[in-house]
């Protein structure tokens, strides 16, 4: 009897802490921020959008699984006059990279994989690699054979030498129609992609040097060979499903368009609505498309709402929504730096782990953060990070590219560390 006791009462507090872990809204004060201070971002972001720097934006803060900021300024589409909503539905691009890189690591909790597998196990391929190296040739390169296999883990720290069609052999992914991170439009699925990406020399060789590039569609494609599962059934049985994740998908249902935020190009320091398809900087056939092609790398769609349950499903450890995705240690190992004496070439104080970027130096990162800190960012200007030693979430969307001289990532950055008061 004592020991049945003893397991019912563990069995009670073990849903009480899942429960727990489910974001709700507080007020800020409840837990260390100040709501006068968070007044600020509101402020600032609307000037902003007056000054017709941004057309919209939405942004959440949550704070120890509570929500303390939620926020949509501006319009979703400026020139209909449609104001922007808090369950406006988002472009995320590359925030598509963190979800796959979070699959993988559930693979190889269940034993389907390990991420120091050849990358030809899954998709031979790539067994054959090859790199171009510049040279003083009429073609300007020589192709040369890799050094090393690919690993699956080369390709969640993007140090498989893997471009987006750049780098010295650049004209012959361009006459292979493989250049940038845009796939909607494609009319195959993305195994059938991959598998030419295998046939074109890649930028580096494995483990030399940060090269971002398709190395997340590849693990999107690793994933579907694995598991026997197209790439959209897995992501939303294994995590969109049991997280509650409603909106998040790679082509929106019809009947969801009208959420659909706009996107705008800055053209001398204008916003401009973007082409109506056009690829990379125009809407993007996300309703119209094909449909076929399921980009690991940058191919999702989701609201400010989604991303944040998915972000503090991470912050808990794994568990969220009565559901534990990963591990602890599944966790730590993507939160922890795996460039060792790789250089990250863009933020100083920076390294990167399985699928984030990551503060690893305070003082080289020079902007408020802690070390620990992780995230990453899409390509129509979203953003968002995770601070653990805060317990602290943020999302932030808007939907321009291209997009330059606007310094809202680190406003917004000064903005919330500023509201912490405990």
């Amino acid at each position: 009897m004592k020991k049945q006791f003893i397991f019912i009462t563990s069995l009670f507090f073990s849903i009480l802490f899942l429960n727990a872990q489910v974001l709700e809204h507080a007020a800020p004060e409840a837990v260390g921020m100040s709501s006068k201070r968070l007044d600020r971002i509101t402020d600032r972001f609307e000037q902003y959008i007056e000054q017709g720097q941004l057309p919209g934006t939405v942004t959440i803060i949550a704070r120890k699984g509570k929500i303390v900021y939620f926020e949509a300024l501006g319009n979703s589409d400026v020139e209909e006059g449609k104001k922007m909503g808090t369950d406006a539905i988002f472009r995320i691009a590359s925030q598509t990279k963190a979800i796959i890189s979070v699959a993988i690591m559930m693979l190889q909790e269940e034993g389907t994989l390990l991420i120091q597998d050849p990358l030809s196990k899954y998709i031979p391929e790539f067994k054959n690699s090859t790199v171009a190296v510049k040279d003083n040739s009429k073609e300007g390169y020589k192709i040369v054979a890799a050094e090393r296999p690919i690993t699956l883990r080369d390709l969640l720290t993007h140090t498989a030498g893997i471009s987006y069609g750049g780098g010295a052999a650049a004209t012959l992914w361009k006459e292979a129609e493989i250049q940038g991170w845009y796939f909607a439009h494609r009319d195959e699925p993305i195994l059938e992609t991959v598998k030419r990406i295998a046939q074109l020399p890649q930028e580096e060789q494995p483990g030399k040097r940060f090269v971002y590039g398709y190395n997340t569609d590849i693990l999107g494609a690793v994933i579907e060979i694995a598991s026997g599962m197209p790439l959209d059934k897995f992501i939303q049985s294994k995590i969109l499903d049991p997280m509650g994740m409603k909106d998040t998908h790679f082509y929106l249902p019809i009947a969801k368009k009208e959420r659909l935020a706009t996107v705008y190009n800055q053209r001398d320091n204008k916003l401009i609505r973007a082409p109506k398809s056009g690829g990379m900087q125009g809407q993007g056939l996300y309703v119209n498309g094909p449909r076929k092609s399921f980009s690991g790398g940058a191919g999702l769609l989701s609201t400010a709402t989604d991303y944040a349950k998915f972000l503090q499903m991470m912050l808990n450890n794994g568990v969220y929504n009565n559901h534990r995705f990963l591990s602890r240690t599944s966790v730590e190992l993507m939160t922890t730096n795996h460039l060792a004496s790789v250089e990250f070439p863009w933020t100083g104080g920076t390294g990167f782990g399985l699928g984030f970027s990551l503060v690893t130096d305070l003082g080289a990162f020079a902007k408020p953060s802690s070390v620990g800190e992780y995230g990453w960012g899409g390509a129509y200007h979203s953003s968002y990070w995770v601070n653990p030693k805060e317990e602290l979430v943020v999302v932030y969307f808007t939907q321009v590219i291209p997009i330059s001289n606007v310094n809202d990532h680190d406003t917004l950055r000064a903005l919330v560390y500023q509201s912490l008061i405990d």
